[in-house]
């Protein structure tokens, strides 16, 4: 299980085979293979079209539905996106210099590590523009974490530390659900809010005016070039915080492009 997060720039994959059927035939081919490869280390084996596998998803009404899957039906399915692949050369939303590279996700469960780190970069009162607009945007929202809770209180899946995180940032606090609450149960980000995640969170320069604030989205060259993206990779980084950089990082190409970050959650 995992966070999606596509950059929703248009182009040639997305329209001939939609957002939602690329995801699933790129799944499905490193499902296929990982499946292959658990066969084989067992000594078996059998061509992929006599390998199957039980796969339980949740329909729409809520219900929990389990079918047979055969291996070589995800492998053929995933055939389909050779012909588009190329698209992605040169692509400005390409953000992992893959094919497909628009797409990536943050791996369940979420470290405590990281969850502490993404809890950290938030503004003090000691920056007071970028502090008073999350307190702002905390309370006119009304981000009280209890959409993350239940994520929180199925132990070990969704996050490693069974606690939310709490700081205390001057006269107000917040704690780790509500900040997952704000910048992943808003449905597709949009450019401008995407814009103050990184701003809250410091992935680009917080010594900017009031003005530039209120006009950050749509993206100009200018604005670009004043607000660099700032996290890079680091030895010490686990999976989680490498996950959430990258996150954030195609929060900062969906408003250079002024495209959605799409979610699925």
């Amino acid at each position: 299980m995992a966070i999606d997060h596509i950059i929703n720039y248009d182009c040639v994959p997305k329209r001939t085979l939609s957002t939602q059927g690329i995801l699933e035939r790129i799944k499905g081919e490193e499902r296929a293979n990982t499946i292959i490869a658990l066969f084989r280390r067992n000594g078996d084996d059998r061509p992929p079209s006599q390998m199957g596998f039980e796969f339980t998803r949740r329909t729409p009404s809520g219900d929990e539905e389990t079918m047979v899957v055969v291996v070589q039906d995800l492998l053929d399915a995933a055939q389909d996106l050779v012909p588009v692949e190329h698209h992605c050369q040169g692509c400005p939303a390409n953000r992992t210099k893959r094919r497909f590279g628009c797409m990536d996700f943050i791996n369940y469960p979420i470290s405590a590590t990281a969850e502490k780190w993404l809890i950290e970069r938030l503004p003090v009162p000691d920056e007071p523009l970028i502090w008073l607009l999350l307190r702002q945007g905390v309370k006119e929202f009304k981000y009280d974490g209890e959409s993350i809770r239940p994520m929180r209180e199925a132990y070990g899946i969704y996050f490693e530390n069974p606690m939310a995180l709490t700081r205390k940032l001057g006269e107000f606090s917040i704690d780790s659900n509500q900040l997952f609450e704000m910048i992943f149960t808003v449905g597709n980000v949009n450019p401008n809010h995407g814009a103050l995640l990184l701003l809250f969170l410091h992935a680009i320069p917080r010594d900017i005016e009031a003005d530039d604030i209120m006009s950050i989205a749509p993206a100009t060259p200018q604005k670009i070039a004043k607000l660099p993206f700032l996290f890079k990779p680091e030895k010490g980084d686990d999976t989680s915080i490498a996950d959430l950089k990258g996150f954030l990082h195609a929060l900062y190409i969906a408003w250079t492009l002024d495209v959605k970050l799409v979610l699925d959650v």
